[in-house]
């Protein structure tokens, strides 16, 4: 959940992996031909595993949901390659979602799933490193013949070789159940087929007790056009509800509790990063009372930006998908001149061919806000991988001096916060800001409370409407940088009012004025004000959760919140002392971190980078900070910070 929300006492992010409270009643099955034990659980990681062209995303997006509904907390990992359709059957064509839900507040998806679900032996080879010993682990047996094999490496079947003991293996043939479940509609093979994710689908409804009714109307609606489809895939998933009633193979179903601890009162729904974001920039320009205005080009994992405010022109959201990443961030300065909320998204490869054009809205003086979806670099490098490798390049990667602020959320929910916070700043002190997501928030999900809208702070801004300055000689004129004594923000003007025509460009500015300036003294005094101007920027003080008087802090920023505060109470229950603060604000840092930072004698900074933050903390604080790094293009584990941090306490 978000950071506002505590857990239950004794509760962990990563509990045990015992059966937790009483076995409940047997349930009768549908057919009443068997009675099945039923035991309860407080939290499961699932993850299902397949080719690209399996629907393994679509299958874990509907467990997702249904588990929304139901009333757990959860929080999801997609993983899945970045060509559009990887060689079937490879190792890098492996599609996966891994999802964890729980009775109780969680922070991740979870370091290792108790469930596998491996359509293909790829699938199975790709992610058996991550099965614990004791986990179930469904296999579709039909996939196991010599070719399949071959093509990952496997000499013999581990389906019969014995190197599965340590596991509870499934072996389900869910093709062919599948094909049999569909002879009455009619398909072909290869139709029929496509169906077997449903069947694995309504398997893993029926073992952990999820609801169905939301997943048949979402297939009869997302295949509307195509009945007999729509109505062959409700087929295969109540066949597969079925066949986990009726086979011996699963003697247990489970039940997870719904979350009702976890949760303040209100009303919730499952939302990934790029969705709040999307409904962030919305509600921003409602609160501001202006057009919201998109200029972008598609770009992995932002588009769905894109793609989710195109539909929203009733809210008066305007999108253009420029011919390219330049034209897009063109666009939306453009109408940021004109009057509107701009924004443009993209991914760390766009925000370098946008550099020279925010350096104009730094020198024009501009409110746009750049959302910057990290993913693994350098050039095209991970498209479909996380990173938060572009912070360095957010602070610096403009010719001359351009500061920008940045802002960076934590958790997918808490991108609709940071989106309002991001729009805050740009309006008040007519400045470009940075909003740092990556892949992880931006695909992932969780519950998020929806906000009154009562609560929404107001945006309001006022446009210049009038001169603003008297000459000498008692002459009224409008200076378009004539700035606001406590925000150093020059005034917004509209073009077409009248009486404020003045000159516009990427030359520097006379101060004032706005005209074109040569003068050495101006340009220094102008570039000194455009940088007191992010300075007195006012974010709040870092808040640190230090209950116990630690002597080491671990510092996080973006979305290494969620693996550090589960390492931090792994470690807490485990009677050891750590603090912990996590920086929303990353230019223009909170007033108090230098002081924060001094009161400790370790520092521990994970990112998922080479220490990009790290660094600026040495140069700015002269702190020798600790740090952690991974860039493989997947967020970092709970175990293993927890294991980093307590080396730490321990040095």
């Amino acid at each position: 959940m978000t950071s506002q929300v505590s857990s239950p006492a004794g509760k962990t992010d990563e509990p045990s992996e015992a059966v937790v409270g009483e076995q409940r009643a047997a349930q009768s099955d549908r057919t009443g031909t068997t009675e099945k034990e039923i035991r309860r659980l407080d939290r499961v990681i699932i993850r299902f595993a397949g080719d690209s062209g399996d629907g393994m995303q679509l299958t874990g997006d509907r467990f997702t949901s249904e588990t929304a509904s139901f009333g757990n907390d959860l929080s999801t990992l997609p993983n899945f390659p970045a060509e559009i359709r990887a060689p079937a059957g490879t190792l890098p064509g492996v599609s996966s979602f891994q999802l964890h839900f729980a009775d109780h507040d969680i922070l991740t998806p979870g370091d290792a799933p108790n469930v596998l679900v491996a359509m293909n032996p790829a699938a199975l080879k790709a992610n058996i490193e991550d099965v614990p010993r004791g986990a179930d682990i469904i296999v579709n047996t039909d996939e196991f013949t010599k070719r399949p094999m071959a093509k990952v490496g496997y000499e013999t079947s581990p389906l019969e070789d014995g190197s599965l003991e340590a596991y509870n293996l499934h072996p389900v043939p869910l093709t062919t159940l599948t094909i049999e479940a569909l002879k009455e509609f009619g398909l072909s093979r290869k139709e029929a087929e496509r169906s077997k994710n449903m069947f694995a689908l309504g398997l893993l409804s029926w073992m952990y007790n999820r609801p169905t009714e939301g997943t048949e109307k979402f297939l009869r609606s997302k295949f509307a056009k195509k009945p007999v489809i729509a109505e062959a895939n409700v087929a295969a998933f109540r066949a597969g509800w079925n066949f986990g009633e009726t086979t011996e193979d699963f003697a247990v179903s489970y039940e997870v509790a719904p979350a009702t601890q976890a949760f303040p009162t209100g009303t919730y729904r499952n939302i990934s990063g790029n969705l709040a974001l999307s409904y962030g920039l919305i509600a921003a320009g409602q609160q501001a009372d202006l057009p919201l205005y998109l200029g972008s080009y598609p770009i992995t994992p932002a588009s769905d930006i894109l793609h989710e405010l195109s539909r929203h022109k009733n809210f008066g959201v305007r999108t253009f998908q420029a011919e390219d990443e330049i034209a897009g961030i063109g666009a939306a300065l453009g109408a940021a001149f004109g009057g509107s909320l701009a924004v443009t998204t993209t991914s760390g490869p766009g925000v370098a061919l946008k550099s020279e054009t925010i350096g104009l809205a730094v020198s024009l003086e501009l409110p746009l806000l750049i959302i910057d979806i990290q993913r693994g670099g350098p050039s095209t490098g991970l498209p479909t991988k996380t990173e938060q490798a572009d912070l360095l390049q957010a602070m610096f990667g403009r010719n001359g001096e351009a500061p920008v602020p940045i802002v960076a959320p934590r958790t997918p929910a808490d991108c609709f916060d940071a989106a309002l916070d991001a729009a805050r700043i740009a309006l008040t002190y007519r400045t470009p800001v940075f909003l740092l997501s990556d892949g992880y928030l931006a695909n992932g999900s969780e519950p998020w409370r929806i906000p009154e809208a009562d609560s929404l702070p107001d945006l309001r801004t006022r446009f210049a409407t009038g001169p603003n300055h008297e000459l000498a000689d008692g002459t009224e004129v409008f200076w378009p940088y004539k700035r606001d004594p406590e925000t150093l923000a020059r005034p917004w003007a509209v073009p077409g009012t009248p009486g404020l025509e003045h000159r516009i460009g990427g030359i520097e500015k006379q101060d004032g004025t706005g005209n074109i300036s040569y003068d050495p003294a101006n340009h220094d005094f102008m570039v000194r004000t455009r940088q007191a101007k992010i300075d007195g920027i006012t974010v709040p003080d870092i808040e640190v959760d230090d209950p116990a008087g630690a002597r080491t802090l671990v510092l996080g920023w973006g979305s290494t919140y969620g693996p550090i505060t589960a390492a931090v109470r792994r470690l807490r229950a485990s009677g050891e002392t750590i603090a912990q603060a996590h920086l929303r604000h990353l230019n223009p840092f909170p007033k108090n971190l230098g002081e924060v930072l001094g009161g400790y004698d370790k520092v521990v900074v994970p990112e998922m980078n080479l220490g990009q933050l790290a660094t600026l903390l040495r140069a700015r604080y002269l702190v020798d900070v600790q740090s952690y790094n991974q860039v493989n293009g997947m967020p970092f584990k709970a175990e293993q910070l927890a294991t980093v941090l307590k080396e730490a306490i321990d040095a």
